[in-house]
């Protein structure tokens, strides 16, 4: 399968603290010749400084202060490398528990989950409720990497033994695609190049696994979602009369001439052009940046959307939803917050909860009513104004909304609609 070279792949690296997440990129960048020598040179002296003999490739992803001193990821680093094949954006994302947030945030444009698991542990808590953010994100690829292979003497029945253990784990999640890699991050072994240490693995090494990965038909690109972020109105004499409306194609294809409709107004129109930056193009898709211009002047603002008239989304008030709760205060009950979905913002409520996950056993606590910090639940939300929503395993964009505390502003859930 031939695979497009200017093609973006999007990755986010999770599991427990400590487990190489860090090392691993710094490997996969270092190895792959993808850092510049004078960030080489700064990360050298820094690992000598440290006492190190060998260079600390964590330094490569571990931007804050406060995680070179403690060794650990806090924030979400992202990274962005090159190969002839495929470019990359990685996202390193936190293992402690109190940073689920940030693995929520780095995973949730991600085509491909890479799970790490310590070869010495095995699968853990932190395993299990990385992997079940995954499966709600709905990344379709997640590729099991079991590191720290050196340290078990690179031993095939260990392998085995977790390989066995997450299969048991993923047939309760919806993953699609799970891929299993025997690595040390710290050696190098099947980061980059294939190693003569496990020559029971006879699989490609991983670089070679997110090269060749295919992630085209995980698009959508059917469903054709438009929410306007804003309206232009250009105040030069070519364009007087132009009206264009601005934002990121959320789903399927737009062209010119087709028949539309703007929600929730439902007005009809055609669309007369579509504008990248202050070029004409006959079409766009998903994850296109644009400006649509219509045939006719309908009042359309920020948090409408723009749809095919024979492909609507749902519009509704009442939603049900996953979700992750952020914040280290309980949720409400029947407590005003501020959904925002899309470009849309509304009040919202959420009127209730119907179960909280156990991550331990993967099984719902349909008596547990309470959401605290971590919590994954199933609730009910009902809003002030309609959204105009997909279910998210259809349309990832349109199914999903962040929850913000009217009274602090901060983030306090992610959901995904269901």
């Amino acid at each position: 399968m031939q695979i497009d070279k200017n093609q973006l792949l999007r990755f986010t690296t999770a599991g427990s603290v400590d487990d190489g997440k860090s090392t691993l990129i710094g490997r996969l960048l270092y190895d792959s010749k993808s850092i510049f020598e004078d960030q080489i040179a700064s990360v050298e002296k820094t690992s000598k400084r440290k006492g190190l003999e060998k260079i600390d490739l964590a330094l490569f992803t571990d931007g804050l202060k406060d995680e070179r001193e403690q060794g650990i990821t806090i924030d979400v680093a992202y990274r962005y490398f090159t190969t002839p094949k495929r470019k990359f954006i990685i996202a390193d994302t936190p293992g402690h528990i109190q940073y689920t947030r940030n693995m929520v945030t780095g995973a949730s444009t991600a085509n491909v989950a890479i799970v790490l698991i310590d070869a010495r542990n095995g699968v853990i808590e932190q395993t299990k409720r990385h992997s079940f953010i995954a499966s709600l994100l709905q990344i379709s690829h997640i590729i099991v990497c079991v590191n720290k292979m050196d340290l078990v003497d690179y031993s095939e029945e260990i392998f085995n033994d977790i390989v066995q253990q997450y299969e048991e784990i993923s047939s309760k999640m919806m993953i699609k695609d799970v891929r299993y890699i025997p690595i040390s991050a710290l050696e190098g072994d099947n980061v980059v190049h294939r190693s003569d240490k496990t020559p029971w693995y006879q699989n490609a090494p991983l670089l070679h696994t997110l090269e060749t990965i295919h992630i085209t038909s995980d698009n959508n690109m059917v469903d054709a979602r438009f929410p306007v972020q804003t309206v232009l109105r250009p105040q030069d004499e070519e364009n007087r009369d132009y009206r264009g409306y601005a934002g990121t194609i959320a789903g399927g294809i737009f062209r010119v001439g087709n028949e539309v409709k703007v929600l929730p107004s439902g007005f009809s129109s055609k669309i007369k052009s579509i504008n990248v930056y202050d070029k004409y193009v006959d079409q766009a898709f998903e994850g296109m940046s644009v400006a649509i211009n219509l045939e006719d002047d309908i009042d359309i603002s920020r948090g409408d959307m723009i749809v095919k008239v024979n492909n609507l989304p749902e519009i509704t008030q009442d939603l049900s939803a996953m979700l992750c709760w952020f914040n280290d205060q309980p949720a409400i009950p029947r407590a005003k917050y501020i959904i925002k979905h899309t470009s849309n913002e509304q009040k919202a409520m959420i009127k209730e909860v119907e179960y909280v996950v156990n991550i331990d056993t993967l099984k719902r606590d349909e008596e547990n009513k309470n959401i605290t910090m971590n919590d994954i639940c199933k609730v009910k939300i009902r809003t002030t104004a309609p959204i105009m929503m997909d279910e998210y395993s259809r349309n990832r964009k349109t199914g999903n909304f962040i929850l913000i505390d009217d009274a602090t502003n901060e983030t306090v859930a992610a959901g995904m609609l269901i």
